[in-house]
């Protein structure tokens, strides 16, 4: 029969293993970091542009789920990234490229975000748009910008071989010219409500050879946010040029998203 000194001594023990085990649980689930991922595509693209980043984020453990936008006014591309993050548990990270900073600005508001990622994307304030800040700073590519008759933009193929895709394949151009994804000036000048980079931790690369969104323009929405950042010398489409430097950046965000 157990005396109450064993008893005292088994159940300090008991306790102190308890400690250290729950400890272990933690640390393990901070060291794990976000699992999932929602990538977000910008204009004159579409879920397909992260083709090659999406295997090798998969590679290393990650939950990836590419949002298709419709690109018809920023409300309706929100809702769409609502609608991902709503089949998803959480926590996740969002993953921006272009235009789809500002979509990302206001659905990331959604309990289940951890941390946003921004590539070579614009991240307005309140009553900011995409608009306003990408034509705050002239590029080449604005005068590649062809309206039609309902309000969408499209990029000539000088505009997406020269300023947007520029070093790419003349193959790949071929495809981005072919595929890009008409866009509403409506989404463009979509305004934000509430930006959830004001909240939420923050993670930039800046595109050191963009000829879309001027670089000094992406280092300076960088710095505002306060963004972890880093500098990728690609033109716009960081994904489709360096996959594996931008794949590893991502990755260390999901970690250092998941331990805030």
């Amino acid at each position: 029969m157990m005396n109450s000194k064993m008893f005292r001594t088994v159940l300090a023990v008991s306790t102190i293993l308890m400690a250290t085990g729950s400890l272990a649980s933690a640390q393990t689930s901070a060291a794990q970091g976000v699992k999932t991922l929602v990538l977000v595509h910008g204009a004159w693209s579409n879920s397909s542009s992260w083709s090659r980043v999406i295997p090798l984020l998969e590679a290393s453990g990650l939950n990836v789920v590419a949002v298709q936008l419709p690109l018809t006014s920023l409300v309706d591309d929100v809702a769409a990234v609502k609608r991902a993050l709503a089949l998803e548990d959480g926590p996740v990270l969002l993953v921006a490229h272009s235009y789809g900073g500002a979509v990302i600005t206001e659905a990331g508001t959604d309990p289940k975000v951890a941390g946003l990622l921004y590539i070579a994307a614009v991240t307005p304030d309140r009553g900011e748009s995409a608009f306003g800040l990408i034509t705050s700073v002239a590029t080449p590519v604005g005068a590649e910008l062809r309206p039609d008759s309902m309000g969408f933009l499209k990029l000539t193929p000088t505009g997406i071989a020269e300023d947007f895709a520029q070093g790419l394949s003349a193959s790949e151009i071929r495809v981005l010219t072919a595929t890009q994804a008409p866009t509403n000036v409506a989404a463009m000048k979509g305004e934000i409500t509430t930006p959830a980079w004001k909240s939420k931790p923050s993670f930039y690369v800046i595109a050191g050879h963009d000829r879309t969104i001027s670089p000094e323009l992406e280092a300076t929405m960088a710095k505002k946010i306060n963004a972890t950042t880093i500098t990728i010398p690609s033109p716009h489409v960081v994904m489709l040029a360096e996959p594996a430097k931008l794949a590893a950046f991502i990755t260390d965000a999901a970690a250092k998203a998941g331990r805030n």
